[in-house]
This record gives structure tokens, C-alpha cells and sequence, in this order.
């Protein structure tokens, strides 16, 4: 379906079985979808695709504008993303079930400077290479508010982002893969977000489990530069892995009153090192780690190609720095510093002259090669609400929010708690917070089986989806999205 100028559509459906070819092609006008039904089989290969959204069940460009209030989107080929904007396109979806069933195929996604507006969205991917949330080359904004966006595939972090992705009181959640990517200068900000990340399983490149990944592939799909990611009162939870993995790129981290936290016993807080990516000896990670009545528990970790500039403000950080890299550390007089193995610093800049707000707890602390002196004092533990407290915040809870529950999802565990219940002490009993995932589990079924049953017949897809030219492959990058290839720039003819 071609639609070229100002048009409403209520209650339809739309599909195409055809590979390369769109369900709907929206090129003119203003154009609003109410409980439209839109189904996509057929495949495609490569940079078309990716970039231009050829084989994507819905696609938006030329300063279109497509508003879209619930209904349902599904895919069933390679290639084949869901709900595609375009250069200068733009799309405003709400209460929208969307699933994509193969490889390299995204929920919601954006290049070449398209915009979305995504609303209380429902959002499955079971493929390789597959966000929930997307972006490629070219980039372009993504703004969601609520919804449940979940996948399972390798290499398909929830947020894939090449654009500037921004996510509020949303439920993120990966199964086998990263819960975030941030490659090159582009970011992501979470307001009030649950982020669970369950990173089973390495792919192309990849030799550390991790949360959230800052990084350069090298592939082109990305401008160079600081990378950024940002969250205030939210949760992240890693059941694999570190929370933050920064490698050949700059990047920054603020946070704010979230909570994190931490299945893997092994899983540090922050690692920047060189990896695959880059040129060896010049590949490391260069990080600001800004965080403001935030508790920060597990190690920062660097090698000797990386550098991590640690600022506190009325926060508290349980764990060491080992030696490595060069690691600076700023304190405010109302920060906390517990040690929990010999930690080594270029440089120490507190406000507490004496350094009374760092105990030693049986360690040592090392400045610049010199032992420094530390509280020899009992260490206090860290009670986060009063963290939240003092600074006035509400931790976890969105501001306007009617609801006093925070819903944790930990695939880990069976059980789940809540924020009110004065009967629960601090926050780390959210670790155990985990049937909540059964429910959303299957709820995501009964969605995809209504989205099944809406189907029309269609054509078989020909062949097994192939995902060697994708960033899994790891031939020069290795993660979800394109080839990385930088042959094709010319846009191609749309049908």
C-alpha cells in the first residue's frame, strides 16, 4: 500500500509477503492510523534495508507525518523491522502491539535523521540483531514513554542506538543480549525506566558480558565522538556481566538516584579497556562517571590505555580501584568512600581535607604512587533511601506517577516486591523481585497469538533468514544493525 497525500484509516489491515517491498509506503500528506492491522513477510539483505527501511512493514520518509493509535504491527522475514522512519519522517505511535519474529529486524527504528514518538508500545523481537528500540545510520530521535519492550535474540539489546534515544517509565528487558548500546556520539537517557539485561550469550566481537555498552565499531554507522548515557531514578538490573563496558571511544555516565542491581558476582560497576574495536594500543575506553546522590557498588576497572574521571556528589561508592589505567576521583564533602580492595589513583581531589570520608575498611589507597591516609573508623554501610532523602528526590518512582509500585523484573528469581511495603528493608530485597517476569512473559504471548491469529494467508518465505552480512558476524564491528559496510550511499528507489 502506497500512500502519498493527507489520509485516515480506521480498522484496516494491510499486509505484503513480497521480498523488498513494504506492507505500507507513506511518501505524502498527513496520514493517521486508528487499530490498523499491518503484516510482513519477505525478505531482504543488507544496507537497503537497514538504511532505507526497503523491507520494513511500515515505512515513513519525505516530511511525512503518520499518527498511529493502537493496532498491531508483525513481521516474519529478514530484514523486515517493524515501524521504519526515514530522513525527514516522523511518526507518533501509541498502544501499539508490535512483534518481529526473524533476524536483523528491529521494533521501532530510525536512520538518516527520522523521528519517532513511541507511547505505552508493546514491543516483541526474537531475532538476531534485532532491538526492540533501533537506529542506523544517519540516526534521528527516538522518544518513548511506557510500554514493555522485550527481546530475545543475540546480539538484540532492548535500546540499539546510532541516534538520540530518550526512554520514560518504560520496562526494558534482553534476554540474551546487552540491555543498551550506545555506538559512537550518540546517546541514551533513562527517566524512571526499569532496565533488565540478561547477557547470555557473546557475539561477533564481543569477549565481556555486559549491561550497558559504549563503544565504537569502526563500521561508519556512527560519527565518532562521546559517546553518552544518562538515567535518573531508574533501575538497572545486570544478571550477567558488568553494569557498564566502555571501549575505543569517549563516553560519559551521569546518573542520579538510581538503583542498580548486580546477579553477577563477578560483574564489576564500571570496565573501560581496549577490545576488538579500534586500532590495538590506542582502542581503550576514556570515561566521565558523573553521579549525584547515587550509590555505586562494585569496582571501576581500567587498563593502561584507558582513563576514568570518577566525580562524586552526595553519593557512596563501596568497592576498589585496582591498578590499571589512570583514575581520578573528586568527593564532596558529603560524599562516602568505602574501600574493598587496594585501590589506586592518579589523582584525589575531596573536600573532606583529611580525608575522613574514605574508609580504608583494611585497604590501602594509593595517590599517584603514594599511600594515602583513610578512615580507619568502622566503614558505614550505605542505606540508599536516606541517599534519597537527603537530596530531596524520589528515588525509583516517577514524579507525576499514580502508582506507588516499582515493578522489578529479574529472570533470575521468582518473586516480586513493593516500594511501599514498610514490612521490606533497603532496596537490595529487589534482587528477589523476579515473577513479575512470568506475568510480562505472558502477556507478550497472548499478544503474539492475537497477532498470529490476525494474519492473512501468506506466501511462504523463501530461504533461511541470513544474518552473515549483519554486525553479528563481528567482521568489523559485531553488533546488532548493518553490515557496517560503506559501499552504498545513494538512498534507492522506493516502490
Amino acid at each position: 500500500m502506497n500512500i502519498s497525500s493527507d489520509t485516515s484509516v480506521t480498522g484496516q489491515s494491510y499486509d505484503s509477503s513480497n521480498n523488498a517491498e513494504n506492507a505500507v509506503l507513506i511518501t505524502g500528506g498527513n496520514v493517521t492510523f486508528d487499530q490498523v492491522s499491518v503484516t510482513k513477510s519477505g525478505d531482504e539483505s543488507g544496507d537497503d534495508a537497514d538504511f532505507y527501511g526497503t523491507n520494513a512493514a511500515i515505512l515513513v520518509k519525505d516530511g511525512v507525518k503518520l499518527t498511529m493509535n493502537g493496532g498491531e504491527v508483525s513481521t516474519d522475514g529478514s530484514h523486515a523491522n517493524a515501524v521504519f522512519a526515514y530522513g525527514s519522517g516522523e511518526i507518533s505511535i501509541t498502544d501499539t502491539a508490535i512483534q518481529t519474529s526473524s533476524n536483523n529486524s528491529g521494533g521501532i527504528m530510525v536512520t538518516g535523521g527520522g523521528k519517532i514518538n513511541a507511547t505505552d508500545l508493546t514491543v516483541m523481537t526474537s531475532g538476531n540483531s534485532s532491538a526492540a528500540i533501533r537506529s542506523d545510520r544517519g540516526g534521528g530521535i527516538i522518544n518513548v514513554e511506557e510500554g514493555v519492550y522485550t527481546t530475545t535474540g543475540v546480539g538484540s539489546p532492548a535500546i540499539y542506538s546510532t541516534a538520540t534515544i530518550n526512554v520514560k517509565k518504560s520496562i526494558l528487558m534482553s534476554t540474551a543480549s546487552e540491555g543498551i548500546v550506545i555506538e559512537g556520539k550518540n546517546s541514551v537517557t533513562l527517566d524512571s525506566a526499569t532496565l533488565n539485561a540478561t547477557n547470555t550469550t557473546l557475539n561477533g566481537q564481543s569477549e565481556t558480558y555486559k549491561s550497558i555498552f559504549i563503544y565504537q565499531s569502526m563500521s561508519g554507522d556512527a560519527t565518532s565522538g562521546k559517546g553518552s548515557f544518562s538515567a535518573d531514578n531508574s533501575m538497572i538490573i545486570t544478571n550477567k556481566g558488568d553494569h557498564f563496558y566502555v571501549t575505543n571511544t569517549d563516553a560519559e555516565i551521569v546518573l542520579s538516584g538510581n538503583k542498580f542491581i548486580q546477579e553477577d558476582e563477578t560483574g564489576v560497576f564500571l570496565r573501560a579497556e581496549g577490545a576488538a574495536w579500534g586500532k590495538s594500543g590506542s582502542n581503550g575506553g576514556s570515561v566521565l562517571l558523573n553521579v549525584t546522590n547515587q550509590e555505586v557498588i562494585g569496582d571501576i576497572v581500567t587498563d593502561n590505555i584507558s582513563s576514568v574521571d570518577f566525580r562524586m556528589t552526595g553519593s557512596y561508592f563501596r568497592g576498589a580501584i585496582p591498578t590499571g589505567g589512570d583514575v581520578k576521583l573528586t568527593l564532596s564533602s558529603d560524599s562516602i568512600v568505602v574501600l574493598t580492595g587496594d585501590s589506586y589513583l592518579s589523582s584525589l581531589t575531596n573536600a573532606t581535607t583529611d580525608n575522613s570520608n574514605i574508609y580504608g575498611n583494611g585497604f590501602k589507597l594509593f595517590v599517584n604512587g603514594t599511600e594515602v591516609a583513610t578512615n580507619t573508623a568502622t566503614a558505614p554501610a550505605s542505606t540508599f533511601d536516606e541517599l534519597c532523602t537527603a537530596s530531596g528526590d524520589n528515588c525509583y518512582e516517577p514524579e507525576d506517577s499514580e502508582s506507588t509500585e516499582v515493578i522489578v523484573v529479574n529472570p533470575t528469581t521468582n518473586s516480586s516486591s513493593n516500594k511501599k511495603d514498610e514490612g521490606f528493608p533497603v532496596w537490595g530485597y529487589f534482587a528477589i523481585a523476579g515473577a513479575i517476569l512470568v506475568v510480562v512473559a505472558l502477556v507478550v504471548a497472548i499478544v503474539c497469538m492475537a497477532l498470529r491469529k490476525k494474519k492473512t494467508a501468506q506466501e511462504g518465505v523463501v530461504g533461511a533468514p541470513n544474518i552473515e552480512d549483519s554486525k553479528l558476524s563481528g567482521d568489523s564491528d559485531g553488533f546488532d544493525g548493518s553490515n557496517g559496510s560503506n559501499g552504498q550511499t545513494t538512498p534507492p528507489v522506493f516502490n
